[in-house]
Formats: C-alpha cells, structure tokens, sequence
C-alpha cells in the first residue's frame, strides 16, 4: 500500500475529515494531492499529519528502504532496559540523524537516559555534572512529542535538588509549594518557579497564587495576570493588589482603575 492510500484509510479509521485533519498546516488540496498519489509530503507535513493520526511516521514509511539506524536503535533499547544509561548515550553517539522512522524515539532515549545518569550523579553529589545532564535532557525533549509529563516532572524534580544538594526531593506537591513559598520569601523567584513547575497539579488556587507573585517580583507582568485571577478569589487582598500593579505597568489603565477601585473599597476609601 502507498504512502497516500495509507494516510488517507489512517484518517478515515480516525474519523476525521480531510479539513479536520489539515488544521493550519496544509491545505485540503495538498492533503488530497498526497492521498491520490500525485504530491509527496515533506518530513514536516508528514510529522504533523502522523501526530494528528496518532501513528508513527514509520507507519506510512513501511515501503521505504531500512532505516540505518535499526541494529543501533534495538541496542540502545536494550541498554536503557539494562538500566545501563551510560552506555545507550554511547550508543546514540553514532545515530545517523534526519531519519523519520526513529528520531522521536531516538530524543526520548537520550532524555531519559540523562535524567537517570543526572539522578546518579546527585547522589554522588556531583552537581555540575548532574546539571549539564538535565539541560541535554531537556533539549532532547523538545524535539520529540514522547516526552510526557511524568518525564518533564522528574527532570524538574532533579533540577530543584541540584540547586541545593543539602534538600533532599520534594516527596508531593504539597511541599513543593512550601517549598516554594520559602523561596520567594527569600528573594529566589527562579528557584520558586522552578518548584512550581515540577508540581503535578498546576490548578489549584495556591500554585497560581504563588506562580503570580513569583511573576510580579520578576516584573513579568503580563504573565502573572492569569495566575493571579484564577488565584483572586482565595487571596483577595494580595491578587487585588498585585493585579492592579500588573495592569499599570501594562499600561492597561482601564483595569489598572478597576483594580484600585477595589483596593480603595478594601480600604474604605473612594477612588482617587
């Protein structure tokens, strides 16, 4: 089966319209070009089209030549299962890039493997080391849609401890925000950001409380702005306050004057 006939049975099992799944990123002239034959799509435009199928690109590749990098991919999957991450990264050192069929797993492997080389290298007490692992981590991660969540928050996790190895890791989200608390009322908004955003649960009315103040000490104002809403109703006075300089210095007069109508209500007082 080729290339198009396979993307166009993928995106009717998916229920999907030719325009559903063109999105912004192509046309639906383009998409019915690929799917009778007569256009081949760019890596870019198959990536995004096998991303909305939630297929593989190796699934509308499987008439394609092998990949050269298939021996080096089964044995890196075998050292990282191993539990040998030094030796995947060595492995992956001679991956031969720009190949559709592994590259996401490719970035995934070398992300995870940094970050449990990057948790070892903490116990050692190894900071430097352990950091420099975290920041390959996260640039492998950007460039693969198989880094979740879960990963990103272990990373995060990490990083919190290498900014001081005497703190040993946040067990839950609860003292994530303590700890982070503790860090704004020291001055380390950078470090406070950096706990907030290994919390698991970025909704509730604390986290956006204290993400926004963070904010507003690093004068990113327009940030802060929708923290510091989703926080108003349980920290009325300090949002109310923090709001209305967000806005001035925005030059959003218009909610400036909202906020410190409010303020000087709060105040018994009437607006200047």
């Amino acid at each position: 089966m080729e290339l198009g006939q396979r993307l166009r049975q993928a995106r009717l099992d998916a229920g999907l319209s030719q325009r559903e799944l063109c999105g912004e990123q192509i046309t639906r002239n383009m998409l019915s070009q690929i799917e009778n034959g007569t256009a081949q799509p760019s890596m870019e435009t198959l990536t995004y089209l096998a991303r909305k199928l939630g297929k593989p690109v190796s699934f509308f590749l499987d008439d394609q030549p092998p990949s050269p990098n298939q021996e080096l991919m089964e044995q890196a999957r075998a050292a990282f299962s191993a539990e040998n991450y030094g030796q995947t990264l060595s492995l992956l050192t001679q991956y031969v890039p720009d190949d559709p069929v592994f590259d996401w797993e490719y970035y995934l492997l070398e992300a995870q493997s940094c970050i449990e080389l990057a948790a070892i290298a903490i116990q050692k007490n190894h900071s430097a080391h352990a950091a420099q692992l975290l920041e390959r981590a996260a640039r492998a991660g950007e460039k693969t849609p198989y880094y979740n969540e879960a990963t990103r928050r272990q990373r995060l996790l990490l990083l919190c401890n290498v900014s001081n190895d005497t703190v040993s890791l946040p067990p839950d989200d609860e003292a994530l925000l303590v700890r982070a608390s503790v860090s704004i009322s020291e001055g380390n908004f950078d470090r406070a950001l950096q706990y907030l955003d290994a919390a698991e649960d970025k909704s509730s009315s604390k986290w956006n409380f204290l993400r926004g103040k963070a904010l507003v000490a690093q004068e990113r104002f327009s940030e802060a702005v929708s923290h510091l809403k989703n926080a108003e109703e349980d920290h009325p006075d300090e949002c109310t306050a923090m709001l209305e300089q967000s806005y001035r210095e925005m030059e959003d007069y218009k909610n400036a004057y909202f906020y410190a109508c409010k303020l000087r209500a709060k105040e018994g007082k009437s607006p200047r």
